[in-house]
């Protein structure tokens, strides 16, 4: 058995949660000892494992298909994770979603990353299999690491004394950028770093001016990776990620992989993986946020990072290969 993984405009998303997830899926693949290719003109595959949603995606797919290929859609987006992100994207959704199912009907089955999402398409009335795997988390690569924290504090000039609250996205609405620095005004005695970043020809102005005109004990560095990164979820106080709308979220992993205490908006996607009070901390608005914030930080709350640990444990790399090949093998049995 042989896999083709084709992912479309690399370059363009590849920061993204989607481009994360398709570089743990080789390594998934390769822990699970299945052979695969990135080439897309290599046509000696027996399954299509496709991750986007282009023009060139849907041309594999119809190639893929009329050469007796079996085709797995990695269904990554939404209608609903789609909306709240660029300019227009809440008058393009309807059309986002014809498209999705225009190309995810293609498909002899379908991966998903939670059971939400999977709840998500099967309203949309698609009734192929749909198979929940984690995108998955490289444990090894968030482990505690000194020198990672040391390049990281160097970075931002981070004292012993200061309190730091750390957020990871894009410049979406969605992401709930702008309760992160609402609840950053509610909290000036800590200090809010948001790694991320997107092209500002494409974000709401609101947002653009959310980012130029920010309370000082907010930080937007842009998108940073490497050691400066993974040293700031180490060392961090607290994750605090509260998106409206997710598939899954790669950065809760991360975070959770880094045994750095996360804070979540309550929402669908997080149940049942994420308990409140157990693994994470959930809160519904920004007076919620800053109080729970306040208390994982001044430590009137009791630490849920080492259950939040186990959780990420689960969706180890290695876990998502095994699940991958048991996908891959049902679709080739069918």
């Amino acid at each position: 058995m042989k896999v083709l993984l084709y992912f479309e405009g690399e370059n363009v998303i590849s920061k993204s949660g989607i481009g994360r997830a398709f570089k743990h899926q080789q390594r998934a693949l390769q822990s699970a000892g299945i052979a695969y290719t990135t080439d897309p003109w290599d046509n000696d595959y027996d399954i299509l494992h496709i991750n986007t949603y282009y023009m060139n995606s849907d041309a594999i797919v119809r190639h893929a298909r009329e050469n007796g290929k079996k085709v797995i859609y990695h269904a990554h987006s939404t209608e609903e994770d789609f909306r709240n992100s660029f300019t227009f994207s809440n008058v393009l959704a309807p059309g986002v979603k014809v498209w999705l199912m225009h190309l995810y009907n293609q498909a002899d089955a379908l991966i998903t990353p939670t059971p939400y999402a999977r709840n998500i398409l099967q309203s949309y009335g698609i009734q192929l299999p749909i198979f929940p795997v984690s995108n998955g988390i490289d444990l090894k690569r968030y482990e505690h690491n000194v020198d990672k924290i040391v390049a990281y504090r160097r970075y931002f000039g981070i004292r012993p004394e200061d309190k730091v609250v750390l957020g990871v996205g894009l410049y979406f609405h969605r992401k709930g950028i702008v309760d992160f620095v609402e609840t950053a005004k509610k909290l000036p005695q800590y200090k809010f770093i948001w790694f991320g970043d997107t092209n500002r020809l494409v974000i709401p102005k609101e947002i653009t001016e959310l980012i130029e005109n920010h309370p000082s004990n907010v930080y937007f560095p842009g998108y940073v990776k490497g050691p400066i990164i993974e040293g700031a979820y180490s060392d961090a106080d607290c994750f605090f990620f509260p998106s409206y709308e997710e598939t899954e979220g790669i950065v809760v992993l991360e975070a959770l992989a880094s045994k750095c205490q996360v804070v979540v908006r309550d929402i669908g996607v997080f149940d049942p993986w994420l308990q409140d009070g157990i693994n994470c901390y959930k809160g519904h608005n920004n007076e919620e946020f800053a109080s729970i914030i306040e208390g994982c930080l001044e430590k009137t709350k009791p630490s849920t990072t080492e259950a939040g640990y186990l959780t990420a444990q689960q969706r180890s790399i290695e876990a998502v290969g095994q699940q991958l090949k048991q996908v891959y093998e049902s679709v080739m049995q069918k």
